[in-house]
């Protein structure tokens, strides 16, 4: 059984493999399920984290031992500074892919954002 955050991976990229970009593929799944397009969004990137990773997303990942040797304490720290890099990567990836995102609606709302306020003003006057 497919997790809700697999379910989201999946469709957001059917869509976009079918030709939508990748902030209206949210924005209709958002609509379609009634979650926000920031839920989904993290949904995603969660998901995406665990296949690029293999780690589950949330979940410590610590070994048990019994007695923590000198070398076991190097080698933990020596992990846990590789996964920082790691995840700073991760994290500076995310915020481009959030910022284009962040343009593309911009830019969508500039344009459309006469139209709109025409609309809204003819209302207006029709109220009048």
């Amino acid at each position: 059984m497919a997790s809700k955050a697999q379910e989201v991976y999946e469709e957001v990229q059917r869509r976009i493999a079918s030709g939508t970009d990748r902030a209206d593929a949210f924005k209709e799944l958002a609509k379609e399920t009634g979650r926000s397009a920031d839920s989904l969004r993290g949904s995603f990137y969660g998901w995406k984290r665990k296949l690029d990773t293999g780690e589950n997303p949330g979940r410590a990942t610590r070994t048990r031992r019994r007695e923590t040797t000198p070398d076991d304490a190097l080698a933990d720290a020596r992990a846990a500074l590789e996964r920082a890099v790691e995840s700073i990567d991760r994290e500076v990836q995310v915020s481009k892919e959030r910022a284009r995102e962040a343009a593309l609606e911009y830019e969508e709302l500039r344009g459309s954002a006469e139209e709109r306020k025409q609309t809204i003003n003819a209302r207006l006057e029709a109220l009048q």
